[in-house]
Parts: C-alpha cells; sequence; structure tokens
C-alpha cells in the first residue's frame, strides 16, 4: 500500500500533525507513507521515521497511491491530493470557507468539516473548538487510521543537547516571537518582563526567532539572564526541552514546548482570542493562557505582564 500525506503551511501545523502521522503509520505498518512538505517547514520530519519519504513541495512524486490525505486546509494541499489519484482522498476546511466546501469535490472524496472558525467562536460562546492535534487525528480515522496515537514528536538527539550545554538547568525560557513587540505588546514592556521573570529567582533564557533579531538586539540582558541569537531548529527545541517553563506569544514555539513536554505560558492575541486559546492551546502540558491587552498603554501593559509572571509563578509550583 502507498499513502501520500500532504502539509505545506506552517512549521507548528506540521508538529501539531506528528499524533495524525504517527497514526497513519501505526494502522498502516507495512504502507509506504511519503509527506509532501514545504521547503520551510520540512526541518519538523526531517528525523521522523513514521514515514518513508519526505518529498518538497513542487517537487515530483508517484501519482499511484491507495489513500491520499491532506493535513492542512489549504487548497494547495488539497490540489496534491487531487493530483495524486489515490483511491481514496481525504481532507478538512473550515466551515465558512464556501469556496473551498464548493471546489473539495474536485480533489477529494471525503471531506471533514471543521467547527474552527474565528467569527463563529467570537458570536457563540458556548461554541466548543476541538484541538488541532485532535481534528487530525479524526481526518486520518476517516482515511481508515484506527489505531489513535497522540504524543507530538520532535527527535531532539544528543548533540542537540550538547550544544546548549552551557545553558543554566531548568530556565524560564522566552522566546522573542515577532508579536512582543507590537501589536498590544511593546519593546520597553518585553524588556521590563525580562526583569520581572529574572525576580522570580530562576535563570532566564531568551530565544529570538530570524524575524526578531533586530528587535532582541535593542533589549538588554539583565544579570542571570541569556539572549540567545538565532538557532538551528532542534538546537532550539533542545532549549526548550531544558526549560523549567516556557513563555511565548509564538504558536510555533507554543508546539515546540508541548513536544518537548514543558509547561507553557502563551499570551494569544486580543483579536479571535476564544479560537486560539482552544484549536492552539499547548498539548497535553500544563499550561496558562493570557490575552494580549487591546492597547499599549501603560496600565494595560503593567496588567498582562502580571497575568505571565503570575502564570509562570503557578506553572513552576505544579513542578
Amino acid at each position: 500500500m502507498r499513502i501520500l500525506l500532504t502539509r505545506t503551511d506552517r512549521i507548528g501545523d506540521l508538529i501539531l500533525s506528528t499524533p495524525a502521522i504517527a497514526s497513519i503509520r501505526a494502522s498502516f505498518p507495512s504502507a509506504r507513507v511519503t509527506l509532501v512538505t514545504s521547503k520551510y517547514n520540512r526541518v519538523v520530519m526531517e528525523r521522523n521515521d513514521d514515514i518513508d519519504e519526505l518529498v518538497a513541495l513542487n517537487g515530483s512524486f508517484r501519482r499511484d497511491y491507495d489513500i491520499a490525505v491532506a493535513l492542512a486546509p489549504r487548497i494547495t494541499d488539497l490540489r496534491i491530493v487531487g493530483a495524486s489519484r489515490a483511491k481514496r482522498r481525504v481532507g478538512y476546511t473550515y466551515a465558512r470557507r464556501w469556496f473551498a466546501r464548493l471546489t473539495a469535490p474536485a480533489f477529494v472524496d471525503t471531506l471533514m468539516i471543521s467547527e474552527a472558525d474565528p467569527v463563529l467562536c467570537e458570536r457563540d460562546p458556548a461554541l466548543r473548538i476541538r484541538h488541532e492535534v485532535d481534528q487530525l487525528l479524526d481526518l486520518v480515522a476517516l482515511a481508515g487510521a484506527r489505531t489513535r496515537i497522540t504524543r507530538l514528536r520532535l527527535d531532539v538527539r544528543e548533540e542537540d543537547r550538547r550544544a546548549i550545554e552551557a545553558l543554566p538547568e531548568h530556565p524560564i525560557v522566552l522566546h522573542l516571537g515577532r508579536r512582543w513587540f507590537d501589536q498590544g505588546s511593546s519593546i520597553d514592556s518585553t524588556q521590563r518582563l525580562l526583569r520581572e521573570l529574572v525576580a522570580l529567582g530562576r535563570p532566564v533564557v531568551a530565544t529570538t526567532p530570524r524575524e526578531s533579531v533586530e528587535y532582541a538586539a535593542r533589549l538588554e540582558a539583565p544579570p542571570r539572564c541569556r539572549i540567545l541569537g538565532h538557532l538551528p531548529f532542534f538546537t532550539w527545541a533542545a532549549v526548550f526541552e531544558r526549560a523549567s517553563c516556557v513563555v511565548t506569544v509564538d504558536t510555533a514555539a507554543t508546539h515546540v514546548a508541548s513536544a518537548m513536554r514543558r509547561p507553557t505560558v502563551v499570551a494569544f492575541e486580543n483579536r479571535y482570542f476564544r479560537l486560539s486559546s482552544q484549536e492552539w492551546a499547548p498539548y497535553q502540558v500544563p499550561s496558562v493562557l493570557v490575552r494580549k491587552p487591546a492597547s499599549k498603554d501603560t496600565g494595560s501593559l503593567a496588567a498582562f505582564r502580571n497575568e505571565i509572571v503570575s502564570g509562570v509563578q503557578e506553572l513552576l509550583g505544579k513542578a
């Protein structure tokens, strides 16, 4: 049997897809499993032996599959599945994506409709959204995956751990995602947050994604705090593995922390908080979810930081 899976969007979403991919492998142990990714997110799966073949988007791949599953609700992934000519083709989209719902039958023969919609979620406080991991597990079940594996997977190796062995043990790790510096936060407030986290009595390590390097360069590391530059992906994951608690505004970092089984404080954007805090929350780890303020006034930023610090204290108290 040949199985084609595709997920060509973001790193965090591919991490959340690892249980579904593992469920496919466990359900079809003798199948040959091919995964199509983008050049950007493929790093997540480069060490993962739940797949037999990793193909970059726009690369060539066979078209004699038995099953094909689009793990992303995107037209790009649906088209790849449609082009596979698989005997069974499965995909999903969101309730209010009318064009996708109308065109999807041209690409798949089984379409799952997700209830995750930002407008519906804000309109109906009683609406409950399944976590993306659970949605994906339900999706591959439609393709015949009867064994359900729920653990996220990232393959950190000893070489990755050795690369960061000089860091302090069990630090609070703050990931300096781009959203710390705008949209309800600021450079000055993030500088203050660093000091407030250090005041908790543990060392603090801040990791910096590529898109935040210029902003992080404007921060001053207080005593017992180290600000790291952009790291290779699995070295970054090893830093999270070493953490006592992770603090982030970035969902990719949220999902790396969950894969490393670390307690996490996540600051979600003010807009569409109800959806984000359900569908993309930390998975199977202790967590505190905070809503970013709608403005950058001094009082709102101080209250925001206080919620974060209190959340870290709560999680450290449970450790």
